[in-house]
């Protein structure tokens, strides 16, 4: 691509991007866990009347529940998902805070949202594994009809779980297929715990034609991503930091189009990297892979697909072109009928173009533009 074939405003680049262009754009967000993403102030209000000791003021709350500091021990993350999971044991909590998640996405321009979770985990009170998954079937469809999204469930297997959980888990993906759930998912600490002990739940779900996606690469190396692709039937990848150190195992995930679940924050929270100009998103961007900006708990790492967007364009420099690429990504990739996906790839392509002249991009002074632009991010 030379530079002579692109709009003037498409190789605006970093803090030349304004924020109403960003809140504008059209997005995705593929890699989102539901007891992850509570509002704070829903997760004050529903721990203060289940008698959890809830300080005053919110940076408080923070401190004691989802402390700031880097969370370099898998186990002292992962347990920020017991305040929040304890509190989603209803019917009613479960629906309110799924309603709540599409609000406050739609009010970023998120046009497609798949949401995650283990219904297991939700049964301390009584509800069974179905009744939580309607349940936030309810809260997502009603809301996303109000807002005009669209939304998909993702079932969320754990590693750390016997496997005959896993299939019960990947029975329901099965069963609730066509009727909200669009994949199955495997979670929690990946070292020790391979996804090949859960062969049989992938195995249900793919002789039913079911999506799965698998968090790989993230607290292992690319051997994880491996089995999870060539023995557990990965159609996506959640996270895959560290697929950067195969170089033939990351040129078959390019050539293949297999999507990465990006999710920088989280990453950095985490210690998958430990900065973010450490991070491979922007080499992977340049390699061709088809790489997706996703939020994966908004609460825990205090994002939104806003500034997770802001954070992208602003560390690695971004230019616009690159930042829809990037966006069109996140819907080629999503769990739905391609019909579908090419109907919103087409929508949000007109959309760039119409907010790029509404805010007259094209008039705004270009500072400095690299040698080149890479435009292999959105193949």
């Amino acid at each position: 691509m030379k530079t002579g074939d692109l709009r003037r405003s498409d190789l605006l680049r970093g803090r030349a991007l304004p924020d109403e262009l960003l809140l504008g754009l059209p997005k995705t967000d593929l890699h989102c866990h539901l007891d992850g993403s509570l509002r704070l102030a829903t997760f004050m209000e529903l721990g203060r009347a289940a008698g959890m000791e809830m300080p005053d003021g919110e940076d408080a709350v923070r401190a004691k529940y989802f402390p700031d500091e880097r969370e370099c021990l898998v186990h002292e993350f992962l347990a920020h998902f017991d305040h929040t999971v304890s509190l989603l044991q209803t019917e009613e909590n479960l629906k309110r805070v799924a309603g709540e998640l599409v609000e406050d996405f739609h009010a970023e321009g998120v046009w497609y949202l798949e949401v995650r979770f283990c219904p297991l985990k939700h049964t301390e009170q009584g509800l069974t594994p179905d009744q939580a998954i309607a349940a936030v079937q309810s809260g997502l469809q009603e809301a996303a009809a109000r807002a005009g999204m669209t939304t998909g469930i993702i079932l969320t297997g754990i590693r750390t779980i016997e496997p005959e959980h896993s299939l019960e888990l990947a029975r329901l993906a099965v069963d609730w297929k066509g009727r909200g759930v669009v994949g199955f998912d495997l979670a929690g600490a990946e070292e020790d715990y391979p996804p090949k002990r859960h062969l049989e739940a992938f195995y249900h779900v793919m002789n039913n034609n079911q999506n799965v996606t698998i968090h790989a690469g993230e607290g292992f190396g690319p051997e994880s991503i491996h089995q999870a692709l060539h023995r557990c039937g990965a159609n996506r990848i959640g996270h895959g930091t560290r697929l950067e150190e195969d170089g033939d195992l990351m040129a078959y995930v390019a050539d293949n189009r297999v999507p990465l679940e990006v999710c920088l924050s989280s990453n950095l929270q985490s210690c998958v990297v430990s900065s973010l100009s450490e991070h491979p998103f922007r080499y992977y961007l340049r390699e061709g892979l088809r790489v997706t900006l996703n939020t994966d708990n908004t609460l825990f790492a205090r994002t939104s697909p806003v500034r997770e967007l802001r954070l992208a364009v602003d560390t690695f420099d971004l230019t616009l072109l690159e930042t829809e690429h990037l966006l069109i990504n996140g819907f080629k990739s999503a769990f739905l009928p391609e019909q579908d996906k090419r109907e919103m790839v087409l929508k949000a392509l007109g959309a760039f173009f119409e907010l790029r002249n509404r805010l007259k991009l094209d008039q705004i002074g270009l500072g400095q533009i690299g040698p080149e632009v890479a435009p292999g991010a959105g193949s």
